[in-house]
């Protein structure tokens, strides 16, 4: 198939939050009392929604005083957090280069809430290239972002979603899209398999393997 809308995951796929999203996560446990994780531990939950990576770090506690527990972590992910990403060699080039072409829209789904992500993209001046920024928030899954994506007409079902955890080729195939997993980011391999993706992209430099010319 040939797609008329790239989609991007946000974390893990553009760009590298671990170091932010690490220290914003112990921020708002010790601000609750709780002890401080290992930064393994909570990366391998970049990319969940923050509600349920503090249930699992936590259990019951962290599902009970999720939203507090959530609330903490903004402050200090929107104050200083978000400024510790990374870009990901090589995206950005892509991503002016499919901009420039201008044959396929390219877009953010993402567990962030909008604002957050908008951020993000700001400090690394990559907002112009996309089209729509659509952002999560608690209780909102990301199959749902892209139901309501589909619905508003924003994109079609020759949409490619692109990202780096199961969450996203899940999402992807329950809303009839087909979905491209990346290995840069936090997810295995075999997670991301396990789930079946069209497309598999070992490193940014074969993202150009996604932007082709839609058929006549």
């Amino acid at each position: 198939m040939r797609h008329d809308c790239l989609i991007f995951d946000l974390d893990g796929t553009i760009s590298d939050p671990g170091t932010g999203i690490v220290r914003s996560i112990n921020y708002a446990l010790t601000e609750h009392g709780f002890e401080v994780r290992p930064g393994e531990e909570i990366a391998r939950l970049i990319g969940l929604p923050l509600d349920e990576m503090f249930e699992r770090l936590l259990g019951e506690p962290g599902r009970q005083e999720g939203p507090t527990l959530v609330q903490k972590y903004r402050e200090r992910y929107i104050g200083v957090g978000y400024r510790e990403n990374v870009l990901y060699e090589g995206v950005s080039e892509f991503l002016s280069q499919a901009h420039q072409r201008a044959e396929q829209r390219l877009g953010i789904c993402t567990s962030k809430r909008a604002d957050v992500a908008e951020k993000v993209l700001d400090m690394f001046e990559l907002r112009i290239f996309f089209d729509f920024v659509s952002g999560g928030d608690i209780g909102i899954e990301k199959s749902q972002q892209l139901q309501q994506l589909l619905g508003s007409g924003t994109i079609t079902g020759r949409s490619l979603m692109i990202g780096d955890r199961f969450i996203d080729l899940v999402a992807a195939h329950r809303n009839g899209l087909q979905a491209a997993a990346v290995l840069w980011g936090y997810g295995s391999r075999q997670e991301l398999e396990e789930e079946n993706p069209e497309y598999v992209l070992e490193c940014p430099t074969q993202l150009k393997t996604l932007a082709v010319p839609l058929e006549s």
